[in-house]
């Protein structure tokens, strides 16, 4: 039934008990389906959102299974996040925030930063899950 990779959406729905009609924001979203954390939400609990990936690999497939929601097609450090939110009728309380970056590279952390300094005076985030790598690095230890 769940579809993230460390059941990140079985932990959001769990946390939010279930919630139908929520909002998500998906930061390197890579497929629209497979080892997708906000599949199931959109697909089995009506929520909407909107999808960050930097390769337009998928674009078809984002078409076809994932009309509730936008996709943006760009590297997730370079966003005007307040642009981008204001653009897109973003509500101000966010249900999810997910962030499935390089930790390695410092993607993670960057973006993190980042949406503190551009959104986060305005938008609130219900749960938070962003990949850390602790597994085989600690890069600036980002899981910390």
């Amino acid at each position: 039934m769940y579809n993230g990779q460390a059941e990140q959406d079985k932990f959001v729905l769990n946390v939010l008990k279930h919630k139908q009609n929520g909002f998500f924001v998906e930061i390197g979203s890579h497929h629209p389906i497979i080892i997708n954390n906000s599949y199931v939400l959109e697909h089995n609990y009506n929520w909407k959102g909107i999808m960050i990936e930097r390769t337009n690999t998928w674009i078809n497939d984002y078409n076809e299974h994932r009309p509730n929601s936008t996709v943006v097609i760009n590297d997730a450090t370079e966003i005007d996040y307040k642009h981008l939110f204001e653009t897109n009728n973003v509500p101000t309380d966010i249900d999810y925030l997910q962030i499935d970056l390089d930790a390695n590279n410092g993607s993670t952390l960057n973006v993190l930063k980042k949406i503190e300094r551009e959104v986060m005076n305005k938008y609130k985030f219900a749960t938070v899950t962003f990949e850390h790598d602790i597994y085989h690095t600690n890069y600036l230890n980002t899981r910390n």
